[in-house]
């Protein structure tokens, strides 16, 4: 990971390249954060994150992250208080069996704390950076690093400020969590260091696969998915108190910056028009090196003075309400100016 951590700084841009000058590969950045001063250079992790898609419906791996967690506290380890880490899992049974075992402390503590359930850090919802950390990275033109166990990784997906996304394991998450880069060679350099400032390498954290199936075997219960499931099924009062009108047709508002009437609908009949040849079409965009669907129709964050932005503001919605543009894809306003 780590060589061809260092090949992808300096490879011509585009999968896998980032096109630096050998001049620019040592830039670092200091900053201060809560008090206290702080370096980030090139693969420093800032967003470290469980989320949801793929592997957090495997108890194995969800529970080796939360073994990971507890002996990386126990050698006194820590995540830069900078470095944003969230932990969303695709059901409420993965809290339910993190209880029954006890990790659910030890994700707490290190910061891993529950965001919420579904897509999360994959979609682009992990939320803003800090001011400070946002600020240094664009003030060194950084390559920042984010490490997530989803399934999507390309650049303008995870957050606009890290361009070196990478997909891993929920229990390598926290372990790049810890060792804060992703320049790192898990096998011959130390993780951190322990109470009495010896080295800690990963293979000293990590749980062995007797310890994880016995914690497993213990703590998932076939009725966590029967209650789970259940209360989703009958919905929570918040839900079952909208009110919501019998019609046969939606009811559109022309006010709601959420759902709009597309002009498609406008010029849908019953009668279906003749399908008709596609005669003389020419290329909409070229793009360049590097360019991904989320530069081109983000799903992640709306940032205050884009075009969407601007448009939300305009209708008296502040910065903090904006969601993001996967929230209001039900808005052909929004998803026009995105």
């Amino acid at each position: 990971m780590k060589k061809d951590w260092n090949a992808c700084l300096t490879n011509k841009v585009g999968f896998k390249g980032f096109g630096l000058a050998e001049d620019k590969l040592n830039k670092e950045v200091k900053f201060k954060f809560e008090g206290n001063e702080h370096t980030i250079r090139h693969g420093d992790v800032v967003i470290a994150a469980i989320t949801s898609c793929t592997n957090t419906s495997n108890p194995g791996v969800m529970m080796a992250a939360g073994l990971v967690a507890r002996n990386a506290l126990a050698k006194g380890l820590k995540v830069k208080p900078y470095i944003k880490t969230s932990l969303s899992p695709g059901s409420g049974v993965v809290t339910e069996y993190f209880k029954q075992s006890g990790v659910n402390k030890f994700f707490d503590e290190l910061g891993f704390n529950i965001a919420g359930y579904g897509c999360m850090t994959c979609i682009g919802n992990s939320g803003d950076l800090s001011k400070e950390v946002s600020e240094a990275i664009q003030e060194g033109d950084l390559v920042a690093g984010a490490v997530l166990s989803g399934n999507r990784n390309f650049e303008g997906r995870v957050h606009p400020l890290t361009r070196a996304n990478y997909l891993a394991s929920p229990p390598l998450v926290v372990a790049y969590a810890l060792a804060g880069t992703l320049n790192i060679d898990f096998d011959t350099e130390p993780i951190g260091k322990d109470k009495e400032g010896k080295d800690v390498f990963l293979k000293d954290i990590w749980p062995n696969r007797s310890e994880v199936d016995k914690m497993v075997a213990e703590a998932l219960k076939p009725e966590m998915f029967k209650e789970v499931y259940g209360r989703i099924s009958k919905g929570t009062d918040r839900w079952n108190a909208l009110d919501a009108p019998k019609t046969k047709q939606y009811q559109w508002k022309e006010n709601s910056t959420y759902i709009h009437d597309p002009p498609f609908f406008k010029k849908t009949e019953l009668t279906l028009p003749e399908i008709k040849d596609i005669k003389d079409a020419y290329c909409l965009l070229n793009f360049g090196d590097s360019i991904t669907t989320d530069h081109i129709s983000p799903a992640g964050n709306i940032a205050k003075n884009s075009p969407a932005g601007r448009f939300l503001q305009q209708k008296g919605i502040e910065q903090k309400d904006f969601n993001t543009y996967g929230a209001r894809r039900g808005n052909d306003e929004i998803m026009a100016r995105g």
